[in-house]
C-alpha cells in the first residue's frame, strides 16, 4: 500500500489525508479470503491500529492508500477522507468520495470516522497540518 513518495518536507505527497497515531501503536490487516463465489457488497477486509492492553482500532480499508507502522507508531493516509474538526470531544472525518466501485462497497459502511484525540499525534490535510494547530510565532 506504500504507493507514494515522502515530499522533501517529510510529507507524503498526493495524500489528502494523512494520520499520524500516538506510539507504541501497530498496524493490523485481515487477511483478504477469495472465494469462487461472488459476493457482492462485503467489503474488503478490515484494517486496524492496535495499541497497548488491547485496544482495537478498526479503519475503514476501502478509504485506505497509504498505511505503515515504522518506529513504533502508525501513519494511514486516506484517499477519500476529509478532517472535518473535533466533536463532541472527538475528531470527525467524513467521507467525501468513494474510491471503489459500489458493488465493491459493503452497504453498511459508515460515512464518517470519529478518533479519541488521546490515539492521534497528528494530522495532516493536503500536505499542511490540521491538528493539533500549530502554535503560533513567539513574540519577541
Amino acid at each position: 500500500m506504500a504507493d507514494h513518495e515522502e515530499g522533501r518536507d517529510g510529507s507524503l505527497a498526493g495524500i489528502p489525508l494523512l494520520i499520524e497515531f500516538r506510539g507504541p501503536s501497530s498496524l493490523e490487516r485481515e487477511v483478504d479470503r477469495p472465494s469462487q463465489l461472488p459476493i457482492l457488497g462485503n467489503g474488503p477486509p478490515g484494517t486496524f491500529v492496535r495499541f497497548p492492553a488491547g485496544l482495537l482500532v478498526s479503519l475503514p480499508t476501502d478509504q485506505v492508500v497509504f498505511a505503515e507502522d515504522a518506529g513504533g507508531r502508525v501513519r494511514v493516509g486516506f484517499g477519500g477522507m476529509r478532517f472535518v474538526g473535533v466533536e463532541a470531544g472527538q475528531l470527525l472525518f467524513r467521507r467525501v468520495r468513494e474510491l471503489f466501485p459500489e458493488a465493491q462497497l459493503s452497504p453498511a459502511r459508515s460515512h464518517a470516522m470519529r478518533l479519541d484525540p488521546a490515539w492521534v499525534a497528528a494530522i495532516d490535510a493536503d500536505g499542511r497540518r490540521a491538528w493539533p494547530a500549530p502554535a503560533p510565532p513567539l513574540s519577541g
